[in-house]
């Protein structure tokens, strides 16, 4: 067994320090600081070795200590080494990042210009960051030895072990780490000391259960692939040993998921390992349960559903080869994995896989960088491709797999626009819409009614005076939340009671205008009482299992009525739906941010796509008030594939993605002054400098210039090609450190920002 994967796994190791016999001294080490650079410092007196690249350890940094990856060494340092401080820990005897993942996080931190030991902070689990050893502890269980009565006897003059042990009693006699400190929490007492007393007295037993799930024993057999599919996994084989991007573009229900796992499959019995990316947490339980099912390996998952613990868990597991298959969204295209052979990424298109905040990397992107730096195929699957995916198969970059058949249904669904003009509505319902809707729910059908806007109205105005409730640290109005009876913003988050009367006039008629999921979910309850309605968005599925239990009950059929947002929209399949309603598609016809038109067409193919997927007849309608909009048009008779040529040569008219590569720097700032001068202070910089190749745009107030309080700018750079861009921005980075207004204000630098707003 390699050291690495042992010494992950928390099993003993001998130290495999390459470097041991060697007398360099000087410590090169990646702190997660915002300084675009790695640090020296020397072994401690009582460290014999020096660490290999990959082992985290303890230093001093500033008036703290952290925790750092050992990047390097050498004999030398810019430095004075008198003025070099010491390690205080070395925490791995072997590497827990190997050197494949520190590449590609050396090249993500140059790529996106984003300070070395933060890029790789990123990679590790949280408890790793905190200096946790990397073992794969599994959860604790504790069960009573012996369930008598009588046994109470010896704990009466322990009334906390008494305490712990009836307690136990209540619990079916078992409790497991997560449960006890839950009760820890509601009784206010430390249980967990009353542990120890209770082993020693036999009362109690302890055991441990693996953190990752065993593989399933009996494994179910796949529905067979058609021409197509076969077609594809033969074709995709043939690239197994080497690099190569694959563009799989399915319409809606023609067995992408069947695709993956056959290949996943020939990966895995050649001895490699699997990793697939989902954009969102909400697609993984699926994903993982239909993987586990049919591939009889132990598999892994990672993303923030879990706990610290869990994550640690699969992480490792992952890196060591424990787990065959690991399943994420985009912060796993970091985890080790040292028998990869297959990266998959689900839903390619969804703008979920980058990162908006911190390093802003696109996980998709990443996935192709990974996989042509270890030589292995990488499978990008879509109904609906990001225009530079179809872009890049179109120049044969990728290579571009067609499916055009639904693996089950006999035909898509009839599409149809209904246009909204002089048609009576009722809570944002045609009457065309109603219609249908008893129609479907009378044949047993389901329906599935999608609004991209929670709460009950996105305004709530005085009818006497024209008041509206604006938010005061936004520009945007307040979104009227019935049920709860206030305000909320949905881009900051600020909350305010419902006002009796209008705070300008005092009148008290306020009305709700405009609709939202909560106000369709309650104007379909009072039509169609003896249905059962599920609404599905962020609101209605905060707690933990929520949004399983809701999904359950769609793909059961239990549920006759769906109301959602774009979270139904994304992979699931609802074999029982027969109608589908798009309720509002004109909000992003007019949008001003590049991307809105192919998120648009993106959203309505995917929701259309949930209807008629089991031998069911399905049908979609489309509600616009413009029905003879070019995009609906194109989309309605030339397929997605059709919107995609005409939005790329719209696109390359005005010089945006994939035509011109962009960068983006944001600023906010709580006076709109501080932003505006250090945005001059920049935009003078680039002035000084080389922009050969490069033009600049701005700076200019952002599409909403306050938000959560603070006032925003933006400065965008473009360019044809890559190589001047990133040249350009180098040094200009490390200018914008040195500025003085730097210091009073918020600044990031976006490089390929997935949107301008």
């Amino acid at each position: 067994m390699n050291p690495l994967h042992a010494g992950v796994c928390g099993f003993q190791v001998t130290p495999s320090r390459a470097a041991a016999m060697n007398k360099r001294t000087i410590i090169q080490v990646a702190v997660p600081a915002p300084l675009y650079t790695t640090f020296d410092y020397l072994l401690s007196a009582s460290e014999q070795a020096v660490p290999a690249v990959g082992c985290r350890v303890k230093v001093p940094f500033g008036r703290r200590s952290m925790i750092g990856v050992v990047t390097g060494n050498s004999d030398s340092s810019s430095i004075d080494p008198k003025r070099l401080k010491k390690l205080q820990q070395v925490l791995d005897d072997a590497p827990v990042l190997p050197g494949e993942i520190l590449d590609l996080l050396i090249w993500t931190a140059r790529y996106y210009q984003h300070p070395p030991g933060e890029v790789i902070s990123t990679a590790l689990p949280a408890l790793l960051r905190l200096g946790k050893p990397a073992e794969m502890r599994g959860r604790l269980l504790w069960r009573l030895a012996d369930s008598n009565t009588d046994a109470e006897v010896p704990l009466r003059r322990a009334p906390k072990q008494l305490q712990l042990y009836r307690l136990l009693q209540q619990h079916n006699g078992e409790l497991d780490e997560e449960r006890l400190r839950a009760l820890e929490l509601e009784t206010g007492v430390n249980l967990r000391s009353s542990i120890k007393p209770l082993l020693e007295k036999d009362l109690l037993i302890q055991r441990e259960q693996p953190c990752l799930p065993a593989a399933v024993t009996e494994t179910e057999t796949g529905p067979g692939l058609n021409d197509e599919q076969l077609a594809i996994v033969n074709a995709i084989e043939d690239d197994l040993t080497q690099y190569q991007a694959h563009l799989l573009h399915g319409i809606t229900g023609s067995g992408k998921t069947e695709v993956y796992m056959m290949l996943a499959q020939k990966v895995l019995a050649a001895g490699k390992q699997v990793l697939v990316l989902a954009p969102e947490i909400g697609l993984t339980p699926q994903l993982t349960d239909r993987f586990r099912r049919r591939l009889g390996v132990r598999i892994a998952e990672l993303h923030s559903g879990l706990n610290d613990s869990q994550r640690l868990c699969a992480w490792c597991a992952a890196a060591c080869g424990e787990a065959r298959l690991l399943i994420g969204t985009r912060s796993a295209i970091f985890t080790p994995m040292p028998d990869l052979g297959l990266i998959i990424i689900d839903e390619e298109h969804d703008g979920s896989y980058k990162q908006q905040d911190n390093l802003r990397y696109n996980a998709r992107d990443l996935a192709l960088v990974r996989a042509r730096q270890k030589g292995i195929p990488v499978v990008l699957g879509s109904a609906t491709p990001a225009l530079e995916s179809l872009h890049n198969a179109w120049r044969g970059h990728y290579r571009l797999h067609h499916l055009t058949k639904r693996a089950v249904a006999d035909k898509p669904p009839r599409i149809e626009l209904v246009d909204l003009c002089r048609q009576q509505m009722d809570e944002g319902i045609s009457a065309t819409l109603q219609q249908h809707i008893g129609s479907h729910l009378q044949q047993s059908g389901q329906v599935l009614l999608f609004l991209n806007r929670r709460g009950f109205s996105p305004v709530l105005m005085c009818h006497a005076c024209g008041w509206t409730q604006s938010c005061q640290r936004c520009d945007a109005h307040m979104t009227y939340h019935r049920g709860k009876r206030l305000l909320r913003c949905h881009h900051c988050g600020a909350e305010t009671p419902l006002p009796p009367a209008c705070p300008d006039c005092g009148d008290e008629e306020l009305i709700s205008l405009g609709a939202g999921t909560e106000r369709i979910e309650q104007a379909l309850a009072a039509k169609y009482p003896q249905y059962r309605i599920e609404r599905i968005d962020r609101d209605s599925t905060r707690r933990k299992g929520v949004l399983q239990s809701k999904l359950d009950s769609a793909q059961s059929g239990a549920a006759h009525i769906l109301v959602g947002t774009q979270m139904l929209a994304k992979g699931h399949d609802f074999p029982n739906v027969t109608l589908v309603g798009i309720l509002d598609t004109d909000q992003g016809l007019y949008s001003g941010d590049f991307r809105a038109a192919e998120h648009l067409a993106q959203l309505i193919t995917q929701v259309a796509g949930r209807a008629g997927r089991a031998r069911k007849a399905g049908e979609v309608l489309i509600q616009t008030h413009h029905p003879d909009h070019p995009l609906l048009q194109t989309l309605l008779h030339q397929g997605y594939e059709g919107f995609a040529r005409a939005a790329l040569a719209e696109r390359e008219q005005v010089g945006f993605p994939p035509y011109r590569h962009l960068a983006l720097l944001r600023c906010d700032a709580i006076k709109v002054e501080a932003g505006v001068e250090f945005m001059q202070a920049a935009r003078a910089l680039l002035a000084q400098a080389e922009t050969s190749g490069v033009d600049v745009f701005g700076p200019v107030p952002a599409p909403m210039e306050k938000r959560a309080g603070r006032y925003r700018t933006q400065l965008m750079l473009q360019s044809t090609e890559r190589k001047p861009l990133h040249r350009l921005i180098q040094p200009w980075l490390q200018a914008l450190q040195q500025l003085k207004s730097a210091c009073r204000v918020r600044w990031s630098l976006d490089i390929d920002p997935y949107d301008t707003y």
